[in-house]
């Protein structure tokens, strides 16, 4: 019994953030549509929180949406009117299959390449996966 007395103590001791399993925490879509275009206004924070280069997910958003899009002062410009919504899955989609790694789920990833195939490669827990050309 005083070892469960212990562990429950010690529990309580711990800082939140270590309580949950979730870390990656990925900004909110912040979108705008002004005629006939639609803007992600937090397009430098969202790629800040994913590390990856803005000209991936343009071209990302490029083939999943089927329309121009383009990138100038920390914003995304996509041709056509996208609801919030519409944005949001579309980031989630890029997440899910360039940035969270298929093995542990942790977002610490970077893209590798091994013998002409891009592969992502996890930090923590040492995956390799092959993915998806754009």
């Amino acid at each position: 019994m005083q070892y469960e007395k212990m562990l429950d103590r010690l529990y309580m001791s711990l800082p939140e953030q270590t309580k949950t399993k979730e870390r990656f925490e990925m900004p909110k879509i912040h979108s705008l549509i002004q005629g006939p275009k639609t803007f992600i206004k937090n397009a430098s924070a969202i790629l800040k929180a994913l590390n990856r280069e803005e000209n991936h997910l343009v071209k990302f958003i490029t083939k999943e949406l089927g329309t121009p899009t383009s990138a100038s002062e920390g914003r995304i410009v996509i041709t056509g009117k996208f609801s919030e919504q519409q944005m949001q899955n579309t980031i989630d989609k890029y997440v899910k299959t360039f940035v969270l790694c298929k093995e542990c789920g942790k977002p610490d990833t970077k893209f590798t390449e091994m013998k002409g195939i891009k592969m992502l490669k996890c930090e923590a827990c040492g995956a390799l996966t092959p993915t998806k050309h754009l």
